[in-house]
């Protein structure tokens, strides 16, 4: 194990994924996930940005549809006393007025169920929109992160924030925002109508919202600290059940079935917990403010027939309207207060949404919030081809031949392959120095080999030299230029990167070829693969070079995709080649096949090479022996022996004596 691995084994360690932890936030943690309500607001100005015209018309259609279900509400006062009332001392009614006042009712009722419709129409696809434009961004800024963050957090825990915590955004836009706007809006219009109709009844309906409002939040408050912890948790579980899939034959050679059970029982458990906590709370506030509005409802009644029934006319005990409370009054008004009241449920029934959307936007703008990579090189990697007049120019097509550029399109320099590490001191972490005082050269054509023990810091040079983590002390320098100084993609489109951990795609051997050169031909494609003693065994798959590779390329033996890997670099060409344990799956046979193939590779570039095999690097140019952060000792192969220090002891297996 490399020192990179030893300090961040990728999504792998029990931190990362939490399942030591408990299945509670600590008291900052909380009150910093709590304290983020900003995220909520960072969330409608993204669906006002993106969607600011479509939600415009939302909310027109939820004022027309909050207004006609007004107007329903106080057409039961004028059924009542200008229809109903008078046609009872009448031998002989005449129904055609009311008849038109139900026309005219049904009309309105008419333009309310399509306003209705139409915003709820427009919200799914604001809300799927929405959705599909976050997870672009997240994907967007992933691939802009550095390497330490992937370190440092679960994979399966990344993977949440993309599936759980964007979904539950897709509930809360598509309807607990417009039913949150009806609500509002009803609430005010209802109000002011109430006022309207009678004063001492809107108190009474005041007192009894007031009291739902604290109920609503108070319990809104505690069901909000469960849901941080459901989304959390449920991040938990998918990273455990990503890695034990992607270890089942580590889980299975180990017999390690029943611990793994007994693992996510107990992180499952703490999901169940967190779940029900959440949703117990969440579940008893609609009953508890649907009593409390019966509650004011019966109140109303009572005080409304007292006034009507006695028929009471102080100003003070009339609407602001002035007139008496009459019965279709009283009767419009008890409909108004189950209009008043019906808000505030709606908004308390959506408490779970709100919360669950509230904690998921809390992680998805935690992900999007992270830093990205420093990358202020103003240096870029250029095609170059020799002018009539014998000068280097930039040209548009690949030629093979390259150049670093400053910005502006000055000092065309040619590449050469010049990498050099002076002083280079570096942690992963400020407690923990891996890398001490490292000073090499490399020269263009030269084959550098780095050898020790695990955890030496073999990789982590290599990965300084990429720039996937950033050096504290010292300098890099490629061609005389700051690696600081030379953008990331061009600094990464020099080297070739052969990994002892093999990543395949689910696609075809071809496309996993071209992933080291997207514009190579299959010609080239091919080409690579038979310089690295590839094609035989590619030939031999059910459609050859259009087979197609399953998840990681399990089809396939560890041997053959890292001779894919291999021929991966091989088509990408780079000036620079960094082998790290290129051959360690490959057999002794094949690895004798594929070797005339890398020198080949290797022939007029400058490499790094990581090797435990140590007769793979005999004919380096220098190798660097590695122990504990440090190079203890460099030369040649015979020379190293010589010395009968570090080296020789690898090299024989026989351990030195002092």
């Amino acid at each position: 194990m490399n020192a990179q691995k030893a300090f961040a084994p990728g999504g792998g360690s029990n931190k990362a994924r939490g399942m030591r932890e408990p299945s509670h936030l600590s008291r900052a943690e909380l009150k910093k996930s709590l304290g983020r309500g900003s995220t909520v607001w960072r969330l409608f100005g993204f669906i006002f940005k993106n969607y600011k015209y479509r939600f415009l018309i939302v909310l027109a259609c939820i004022v027309v549809s909050a207004l006609a279900t007004l107007a329903s509400s106080l057409f039961t006062r004028t059924l009542i006393d200008d229809y109903i009332t008078p046609m009872l001392g009448q031998s002989l009614p005449d129904f055609s007025p009311l008849a038109l006042g139900l026309v005219k009712l049904g009309a309105v009722l008419l333009v309310g169920v399509v306003a209705s419709y139409s915003y709820n129409l427009i919200m799914i696809h604001v809300g799927q929109g929405t959705m599909l434009k976050l997870r672009e961004d997240l994907f967007a800024h992933m691939e802009d992160l550095p390497l330490g963050y992937f370190d440092s957090h679960s994979h399966g825990d990344v993977m949440s924030v993309y599936t759980n915590d964007v979904d539950t955004l897709r509930q809360v836009i598509g309807n607990t925002v417009p039913n949150l706007f009806q609500s509002l809006i009803t609430l005010l219009s209802t109000f002011i109508s109430m006022i309207v109709l009678s004063l001492p009844l809107t108190l009474v309906s005041i007192l009894m919202a007031a009291l739902t409002v604290r109920v609503t939040t108070r319990l809104g408050k505690m069901s909000k600290e469960f849901f941080v912890q459901r989304q959390r948790n449920l991040g938990i579980v998918n990273g455990f059940i990503e890695e034990m899939v992607s270890g089942q034959r580590v889980v299975k050679v180990y017999c390690h079935e029943k611990k793994a059970v007994e693992e996510f029982a107990v992180i499952n458990e703490n999901l169940r917990s967190s779940v029900f906590n959440a949703n117990k709370i969440a579940s008893v506030i609609m009953p508890i403010n649907g009593n409390i509005g019966n509650l004011g409802y019966v109140l109303t009644s009572v005080v409304g027939a007292l006034i009507a029934l006695g028929g009471l006319s102080a100003w003070y005990l009339c609407g602001l309207n002035g007139s008496v409370l009459t019965l279709g009054t009283l009767v419009a008004f008890l409909t108004l207060q189950k209009n008043f009241t019906r808000p505030i449920s709606s908004i308390s029934n959506e408490i779970n949404s709100i919360a669950m959307a509230s904690a998921g936007t809390d992680r998805v703008y935690g992900l999007l919030d992270e830093p990205k990579e420093i990358d202020n090189g103003n240096v870029t990697l250029v095609n170059t081809i020799v002018s009539s007049a014998g000068n280097l120019e930039v040209s548009e097509k690949r030629t093979g031949s390259w150049a670093w550029m400053r910005e502006g399109g000055q000092d065309l320099v040619p590449l050469q392959g010049l990498v050099s590490l002076t002083d280079v001191d570096f942690s992963y972490v400020p407690e923990k120095q891996v890398l001490f005082d490292i000073t090499l050269t490399a020269y263009p054509g030269q084959k550098i080999a780095f050898v020790g023990g695990t955890g030496a810091g073999k990789t982590t040079i290599t990965n300084l030299i990429n720039r996937f983590y950033e050096i504290q002390e010292g300098t890099i320098t490629y061609d005389g230029f700051d690696i600081r100084d030379i953008e990331k993609d061009s600094l990464r489109r020099s080297l070739g990167f052969v990994l002892q951990e093999t990543k395949l795609f689910s696609a075809s051997v071809l496309d996993n070829i071209r992933y080291g050169r997207l514009d190579a031909t299959d010609e080239e494609c091919r080409k690579a693969a038979k310089l690295v003693y590839a094609d035989s065994f590619i030939r031999r798959l059910p459609k050859g070079y259009n087979t197609i590779l399953s998840a990681d390329g399990g089809n396939l033996s560890q041997g053959e995709r890292q001779l894919l890997a291999i021929a991966r670099a091989a088509v990408a060409n780079p000036p620079v080649l960094i082998l790290d344990e290129a051959t360690s799956s490959i057999d002794t046979r094949t690895e004798k096949l594929i070797q005339r193939g890398m020198d080949s590779l290797m022939k007029g570039r400058t490499t790094f090479v990581i090797a435990h095999r140590l007769s793979t690097v005999q004919n380096a140019n220098y190798i660097m022996v590695m122990d504990n952060g440090r190079i203890i000792e460099r030369g040649r192969h015979d020379e190293l022996l010589a010395q009968k220090g570090k080296y020789y002891e690898l090299y024989t297996g026989n351990q030195i004596t002092q």
